[in-house]
């Protein structure tokens, strides 16, 4: 067995000869990000699943508003992490420009 790196994917041949894909390098900002949407779709299907288990309006009813609550902070949480990973790369006025673009939604929603 030997190794190839390819695009940043670490591959290996296989005995017969065949290419299979061990590992995707990643980002690690990219990687928390990605983290946080699994962690808050779990959460989200749990709370469906929980739903479907108590059969009851006013139950449901209660764990929807409970998801109301992680919505908007995993959505800072990721766009935080974003603006980390963009430190570097973005100059000033562009971060306070998503920054009050992030603002400007909240915002919005607020007003519904």
């Amino acid at each position: 067995m030997h190794f190839l790196k390819l695009g940043g994917i670490k591959n290996f041949i296989g005995m017969s000869g065949e290419m299979v894909a061990l590992f995707c390098v990643f980002e690690k900002v990219v990687l928390g990000m990605a983290a946080l949407r699994f962690l808050s779709s779990s959460v989200e299907f749990t709370a469906a699943l929980l739903m479907l288990h108590y059969n009851n309006v006013e139950t449901a009813f209660k764990i929807n508003s409970l998801l109301a609550l992680v919505g908007p902070l995993v959505m800072i949480s990721v766009t935080s992490l974003g603006l980390v990973g963009l430190a570097g790369k973005m100059s000033l006025p562009g971060m306070v420009s998503v920054v009050m673009g992030v603002a400007l939604i909240f915002i919005g929603i607020n007003k519904l």
